[in-house]
């Protein structure tokens, strides 16, 4: 490739996984690769969500929820779903995008026990798909 490759990266609400991995793909593939993150119905970036992030040093405290219509103009080489209903829901995209599914839990459902326990529930989905991003960083960076 003689650019970085383009990636958008789908879930829901565009709300806590999605916008989790594009911090985290912006900051673990060292600016190998231009990330984005909507959602097929986005709602509002989930302040667990920033709170974890900046635990482990990334600030997404800017970040904004947004409609995958904003991107379906836009050519990517990848684009990533993050949760099966994004997956089913996923609009074609301009171009050869490759599509990669990968389903995590979402954190807000959860919904269950205190402050506290609601937090883990994201730091232990942040950590899965930092995880699995840096199996994606390897295999497509050349």
């Amino acid at each position: 490739m003689t650019h970085n490759p383009r990636v958008l990266i789908l879930c829901t609400g565009n709300s806590a996984r999605s916008q989790m991995a594009e911090g985290l793909l912006r900051h673990d593939g060292a600016g190998k690769f231009d990330v984005a993150s909507a959602g097929t119905h986005p709602g509002s970036v989930r302040a667990e969500a920033v709170e974890v992030m900046r635990e482990v040093g990334i600030d997404i405290s800017a970040h904004r929820s947004k409609s995958v219509d904003e991107f379906t103009e836009q050519e990517f080489d990848f684009v990533i779903t993050v949760c099966d209903n994004a997956n089913e829901h996923c609009p074609v995209f301009a171009g050869h995008s490759t599509r990669i599914h990968k389903s995590f839990e979402d954190p807000p459902a959860s919904g269950v026990g205190d402050d506290e326990m609601r937090l883990a529930v994201f730091r232990r989905v942040r950590d899965e798909i930092r995880q699995w991003l840096r199996s994606f960083v390897v295999e497509h960076w050349s």
